[in-house]
């Protein structure tokens, strides 16, 4: 019983947010990682934040999303309806890489959860096989 309750409510969930977010409020930064420029959806509101990537069929190479948060914490990502594969870099207030997972799978509803051990205030998300293919390690510095 606890598990349909957990289907209906995440179904439920993905449909309000795709319903709120409107297209024309998107805005994109540019973040340089090493020597690479990343085209990236900004998530700056908690609704965005929830709908990341979500059924997202595809990302075009060298785009991404970068979550921007009010505070450094440690904040938990994870790939619920997600359907590519991605990187994520989590970036701390001083704009160092303090956190990578490579190559992260989708996941339907009953998800791990990926967190970083030190604190971050964004987090950018790319296509898997972007951190390998680019050199980008923990200790580098980012620009937005």
């Amino acid at each position: 019983m606890e598990f349909k309750f957990l289907i209906i409510f995440a179904l439920l969930a993905a449909a309000i947010i795709l319903i709120f977010i409107n297209k024309s409020e998107l805005k994109y930064a540019r973040v340089i990682v090493g020597n690479t420029s990343v085209k990236a959806e900004v998530a700056d509101t908690a609704l965005k934040q929830v709908k990341g990537l979500m059924f997202r069929k595809s990302l075009p190479e060298n785009e991404g999303m970068l979550f921007i948060f009010d505070k450094e914490d440690y904040y938990g990502f994870w790939m619920m309806n997600t359907s590519i594969p991605l990187d994520i870099i989590w970036i701390n207030k001083d704009m160092e890489i303090v956190h990578i997972e490579k190559n992260v799978q989708p996941c339907g509803i009953l998800c791990p959860i990926y967190k970083s051990k030190e604190k971050a205030i964004y987090i950018l998300e790319v296509n898997a096989g972007f951190v390998k293919k680019h050199g980008i390690e923990v200790g580098h510095f980012v620009e937005i």
